[in-house]
This record gives structure tokens, sequence and C-alpha cells, in this order.
């Protein structure tokens, strides 16, 4: 049966993105296929990265409901662009090359994340209400110094940080996927090499050590694997803060499996789903009056809710 939903959600992607590359063409296909194509390719990596930073995230803090983005993510992702704007002015940051603006937001993301993430998930025992406290504390802060900054710059230049501020699912950067396909790749790789070392961590710190496997070598180990496929997505498209949560509770009330191989492909199939279908009806059906990233957020926060409420009546 788990395999019949897997094949089931395989041939519902292809149709996806069959249809993102054939509804609406117009002209040569000479031009079309490569321009969609490389937006398609950008799209599904972005897809597979944020589903499975989520499963991975989830397994190691032991809880269905976190994910990298509600712990204050995308918030430290935009404080960067507005800084970057503050100090440089808008002229100095449209200055610097996409790929070193890129690299330079990556390396900042991935340390932030290691250094609020580490402290709380490297310790002897994970304390779930303090790790779900400092995300939402640290998130805070950086709403708050985004709106303090936002502030003291000139007005013309805000609109380089509001572009920054929302996923920009139709205006990827291609010039970027070479560069994101070998990071997010390579994580990837690297997280379905340890997919039943992740099993074992699921089941507890106390069975992990009784199997024979180091907790804290494998949690740090994941960890930097979230950060790197979380910061190469977030500053490849930009934030998008629920779509990790939605399409992980689907992929796992589908499939009922706590197996991470299949809760990866099921995860990272749902996640294509979501985001070539929903890019596609916007595109072809809607001609883009919102984007994405608007749909996403909206309908997570109030999926959001819904779980931590049925988690409250437990």
């Amino acid at each position: 049966m788990r395999y019949r939903r897997l094949a089931f959600l395989a041939l519902i992607c292809a149709i996806a993105m069959l249809g993102y590359m054939l509804l609406g063409a117009k002209g040569s296909w000479s031009f079309l296929l490569p321009f969609r194509g490389a937006k398609l390719a950008a799209l599904a990596l972005v897809s597979v990265a944020i589903s499975t930073s989520t499963v991975l995230f989830q397994t190691i803090a032991g809880n269905r409901i976190l994910t990298p983005s509600i712990m204050g993510f995308d918030a430290l992702y935009v404080l960067i662009v507005t800084l970057a704007v503050f100090f440089l002015g808008m002229q100095g940051f449209f200055a610097i090359p996409d790929e070193v603006q890129y690299l330079a937001a990556l390396m900042m993301l991935v340390g932030m994340s290691l250094l609020l993430f580490g402290t709380l998930l490297l310790q002897a025992r994970v304390d779930l209400m303090r790790m779900i406290l400092t995300g939402l504390v640290m998130a805070a802060l950086f709403r708050s110094l985004n709106s303090f900054a936002i502030r003291m710059i000139d007005p013309n230049e805000y609109s380089a940080i509001q572009v920054s501020s929302y996923a920009r699912f139709s205006l990827i950067e291609t010039d970027l996927l070479a560069l994101s396909a070998i990071l997010i790749l390579g994580a990837l790789a690297l997280v379905w090499r340890m997919r039943h070392r992740l099993d074992i961590l699921a089941l507890g710190r106390d069975a992990a050590i009784n199997l024979g496997e180091d907790p804290r070598r494998g949690t740090l180990q994941a960890l930097v694997l979230i950060a790197v496929l979380v910061s190469a997505s977030t500053a490849f498209v930009g934030p998008i803060a629920f779509l990790g949560l939605i399409v992980v509770s689907l992929a796992r009330s589908l499939i009922r499996t706590e197996t991470h191989a299949s809760m990866l492909i099921a995860a990272g199939l749902t996640s294509m789903i979501t985001l070539v279908g929903g890019q596609t009806i916007l595109e072809r059906v809607f001609g883009l009056i919102t984007p994405l990233g608007v749909f996403v957020d909206l309908i997570g926060g109030l999926f959001f809710l819904m779980l931590i409420l049925r988690e409250m009546r437990a």
C-alpha cells in the first residue's frame, strides 16, 4: 500500500511538471523548453530541499510541529538583506554580483542556524518548550531589528527589501541554478546516505545509544545538512515559512510510516506537487495575481494553529 501511494504521488508530480512545461505554451519550443525547464528545475530543487530539511529537523527535535522556518529562519534572512541595503545602499547592494550575495547570505544563515539550533539540540536532554520559546524570541528580535532598520533607510530603497521578503517563484534567478544545484543535491545525497541512522535517532537518545549510534554526532551532522538545505533554498528564492510543515504533515498522513527512506521521498514529491502545481495554476490560470508564497503562508498558518490545538487536546 505504501509503494502504491508513493507511485501515485510520483504520477501526480509528473502531471504537474508536464502541465508547467506545456500549458499555455506559445512561440518557439527552442526558447520555451530551456526557459521553463530552468525554472522547473529550480522549483524542484527548492521544494525537495525544504521538505527534506523539515523531516530532518522534526527527527532530531522529536516534534512534528517544529520547522526551521517557524523557529525564525525567514526573519533572519530578511534582516540580513535589510542590513545589507542599509549599510551599502540600494545601488551598492545591486552592484554586488548575484553569486557573491548568494554565498554571503548562505554562510551567514548557516552560521546563525548552527548557533541558534546547535546550542539547543546538542544538549544531553532537549527541552522542547525552551527551544520553541527561544525560536519565537529570536524571530521577534529579528523582525524588530528589521523594522527599526527599515525606518532609517531611504523609502526608495525599501523596494529592494520588499522583493526579498517574499518567495520569488515567478522571478527565479536561474544564473544561480548551477551553484544551488551543487549545494542542494550534495546535501540530499548525504541525507539519503544516513537515512537508516535517522531511523535510529528518531527512537530517542537512550535507544540510539543502545543500538550503537552516537546521538550527539548524528544530531550535529543532521543539523549541518539542515542548515545547508534551508540556507541554500532561502538565499535562492527567498523565505517561505510554512511549506515544509504542510507537505511533511500531508506526506506523513498519506504513507503512515516513520521510515525515513519512504518519508523523504513522499515529502519531496508532495512538496514538488505543491510548488509546481501551485505555480502552474497561478501563472496559467490567474495570471500571477498573488505570489504563491502568500497562499502557502496563509494556509500554513491556519494549518499550524490546527496542529497546535490538536496537540493540546491529545
